[in-house]
């Protein structure tokens, strides 16, 4: 396998790992609210799969959502460098 037939593998087009931080209100306590963090690879900008996991948990958990703050980083991404602040010389 060539290098270019890995790069085709590895740098996935708008492939992200997607955090959403999910508030949602205690069915017994409404006047509580609880976090949920749900994290997968989702295909950025429509983030399906984030849009699937919401659609099921207001078709199936008795919760309701309060908000969802959502979080996205590339998957491949250029090498970053950072340069020494200082110089230590070892014998």
């Amino acid at each position: 396998m060539l290098l270019r037939d890995i790069e085709a593998f590895v740098r996935i087009p708008d492939w992200r790992l997607t955090t959403a931080e999910i508030l949602y209100h205690l069915p017994d306590h409404p006047g509580l609210l609880q976090s949920f963090v749900w994290q997968k690879v989702d295909h950025a900008p429509r983030f399906p799969e984030l849009h699937r996991f919401l659609d099921f948990w207001q078709r199936e958990i008795q919760g309701p959502l309060h908000s969802v703050r959502v979080a996205s980083s590339a998957l491949a991404r250029p090498a970053e460098f950072r340069y020494a602040a200082g110089q230590f010389t070892l014998h």
